[in-house]
């Protein structure tokens, strides 16, 4: 594929269709992004945490635009490194390249996350009364900055697939992190705000980890499965939410009646 670095015509109807399917695309791949954003930040004091949300995506930004600016470099790590021959690819030993290494250590980085932080939020729930210190903000942000670049790396990838001109991409990248930041303090308070949508954050992203790591041994899984799966998880879980509520409502009116 020839990437071209020209200024597009954005007049032309075919110019908008890709910048609006590519902007569409980075949002859908960034609700990830976000939820893990919104989970690490979490841990901060409560003034923080919308300075680590905004630092977070704007690295996440900056990662995507950089690399979109070293197309060449970037098409050049999908050149195997080294083989695997007891694992076959099409009847080859499987070669992995750095494409491939990046997406594995990533896959695996969230898989151990999340897992620590499923288990972690359980020792709260049986500890209420524990007190936990807050994690620094540094090391929020090198949490943050790590699973933007993998993020970051595979969103690229699948823009590189979409597009051949790099300002469409550039300017697809910049519009969806803009829309992210205006929406990503809404997200965090509501997911903050719901223990059990933190639950399934955190599984949403152990099994972005297992899809991560499925790519870097070139097993492909169709992204749209993935994300399907998780719209109806979040529909039933919403459902949930507004029935326990109500149940809520119903108790509350029962005890107030008993109490008259």
């Amino acid at each position: 594929m020839i990437l071209l670095m020209d200024m597009p015509n954005f007049s032309d109807p075919g110019v908008i269709t890709a910048l609006l399917t590519l902007t569409v695309l980075e949002i859908i791949l960034g609700v990830d992004n976000i939820i893990f954003i919104s989970i690490v930040s979490n841990k901060l004091p409560e003034a923080q945490q919308p300075r680590a949300r905004t630092i977070g995506l704007a690295l996440a930004m900056i990662f995507r635009i950089i690399l979109l600016l070293t197309i060449t470099w970037i098409i050049r790590l999908t050149d195997p490194v080294f083989t695997i021959g007891f694992l076959k690819d099409e009847g080859q030993p499987l070669g992995i390249s750095w494409k491939d290494i990046i997406l594995i250590a990533g896959g695996i980085f969230l898989l151990i996350k999340s897992t620590l932080e499923i288990h972690h939020k359980l020792e709260i729930a049986h500890k209420p009364a524990t007190t936990i210190a807050p994690t620094s903000f540094m090391a929020v942000i090198i949490q943050i900055i790590l699973v933007d670049a993998v993020f970051s790396f595979d969103s690229i990838l699948t823009a590189i697939g979409l597009a051949e001109n790099v300002i469409i991409m550039i300017t697809a990248v910049v519009i969806s992190m803009v829309i992210m930041m205006l929406f990503a303090s809404t997200i965090s308070r509501f997911i903050n705000k719901n223990p059990s949508l933190q639950i399934l954050a955190l599984s949403f992203l152990i099994l972005i980890g297992v899809m991560l790591v499925a790519e870097g041994f070139h097993e492909e899984i169709n992204k749209a499965y993935i994300y399907s799966a998780i719209a109806f998880s979040l529909i039933v879980e919403l459902v949930n939410m507004r029935m326990r509520k109500k149940h809520a409502q119903v108790d509350l009116t029962k005890t107030d009646i008993d109490l008259k």
